[in-house]
């Protein structure tokens, strides 16, 4: 499907909305919302006093993580009716790392036109600040809440030789950076609090400085790590030396076999045989 996103057909517009400081909304943001129908809030209690502040009076609907899957139907009977509607979550890009995702998809299969906004989004003065090498980069958002399942997850972005920027919470951040530095080794990091806001801090170095340096924070975390610069040779492992190497990471053997077949570019059954026949 081809869409032309400036051909005056009623839209859904993804805004941005500032992440702490009110100055970053942009006026095309301003200008979408202030021409729309209809607003669709994370939650509105918290978007009525960004949209008071600039003077915004509009329709507001509620669209969160818990009711977007079942509100899709009325979204789309809104635009068939002609309106245009803008989707808006509490801080931020929506869908990064925040609803939305099941309303745009549902949308676009609609066909009616979805036009995203550039915008605030905390992951990329995160990644320019930091120090760390910008590209190629990965952003994974935020880490299971559970510890096993979360160093699972980091075992399976262990070896991977680019950036990755994660999403943290508060309650979470000590435990996060001990798994990161267990799991990760003791890796260069800039961990960024508070993006725009007025206590904005930044700290670079490597994950056991940063350690040290955390007490009694508050607010949101975004956390830039460097890649896995160490390069293997998979020419000098055989094949079960080359699975064993990530068993030994947390995988299963399975995941393993599935990996390095990838690596490899082999068939996974010639790994999974060999693997098992040799073992």
């Amino acid at each position: 499907m081809i869409q032309n996103s400036f051909d005056n057909s009623n839209s859904l517009y993804i805004v941005p909305t500032p992440i702490g400081n009110l100055d970053d909304i942009t006026f095309r943001a301003l200008n979408v919302l202030k021409n729309s129908d209809i607003i669709l809030c994370e939650d509105t209690r918290t978007s009525s006093i960004l949209l008071k502040h600039f003077n915004i009076n509009k329709r507001l609907v509620s669209c969160h993580e818990y009711n977007e899957k079942k509100i899709v139907c009325k979204i789309i009977k809104f635009l068939k009716d002609g309106l245009n509607l803008a989707l808006i979550t509490d801080q931020g890009t929506p869908i990064i790392s925040d609803p939305g995702f099941f309303v745009v998809k549902d949308v676009i299969k609609a066909g009616f036109n979805v036009v995203s906004l550039p915008g605030a989004t905390a992951f990329v003065p995160a990644l320019t600040s930091s120090g760390i090498a910008p590209s190629p980069f990965l952003f994974y958002g935020f880490l299971n809440s559970k510890k096993s399942k979360r160093l699972s997850e980091l075992c399976e972005l262990k070896n991977l030789p680019y950036s990755i920027i994660f999403y943290e919470s508060v309650h979470r951040i000590i435990d996060t950076l001990s798994d990161l530095f267990n799991v990760f080794g003791d890796r260069e990091i800039s961990l960024c609090r508070e993006i725009t806001k007025l206590h904005e801090q930044i700290f670079r170095g490597k994950i056991s400085d940063i350690l040290n340096q955390l007490d009694d924070l508050k607010g949101e975390f975004v956390l830039v790590v460097s890649g896995n610069d160490t390069i293997f040779d998979f020419g000098s492992l055989d094949v079960v030396e080359h699975v064993n190497i990530y068993v030994s990471d947390g995988l299963s053997v399975n995941d393993s076999i599935k990996k390095v077949a990838k690596e490899r570019n082999v068939a996974k059954s010639i790994i999974y045989s060999e693997y098992h026949n040799r073992k």
